[in-house]
């Protein structure tokens, strides 16, 4: 199975009225039939599955790996000034194509709405 690259981009959010297509993540992960993250193919591809925050602001830029606890999935960032490890609202169950919606929470801030925009594939 091919891992996608999925755009997500900040969605219209208190504070941001038309949302901010210079705020977001580029996840590298594999989707199943259906668009779900595909948990089997995660397991034989790990340090391949990757996150990347993308911000106008350097310091809020980072990179990292999408990882998974039990049902959850989550953003691991490995370094201090990176931020903590971030979660997706019910990753396990959206659907990742173009115009859906997912909501990710970062430490000490109110979770945000962000749009897929693309899902292409990675290599």
């Amino acid at each position: 199975m091919t891992l996608k690259r999925i755009t997500l981009r900040l969605a219209r959010n208190p504070g941001y009225p038309e949302g901010d297509n210079q705020q977001g993540y580029t996840l590298i992960a594999p989707l199943d039939a259906l668009g779900h993250l595909d948990a089997d193919v995660w397991r034989q591809n790990r340090n391949d599955c990757r996150v990347f925050r993308f911000h106008p602001d350097a310091a809020e830029r980072a990179d990292g790996w999408l990882r998974r606890r039990g049902q959850s999935w989550y953003f691991h960032y490995d370094e201090d000034d990176e931020g903590d490890d971030e979660s997706g609202f019910k990753l396990a169950t959206h659907v990742f194509q173009a115009g859906e919606y997912v909501t990710i929470s970062r430490h000490g801030a109110e979770p945000l709405a962000y749009k897929v925009t693309d899902v292409i594939d990675s290599k």
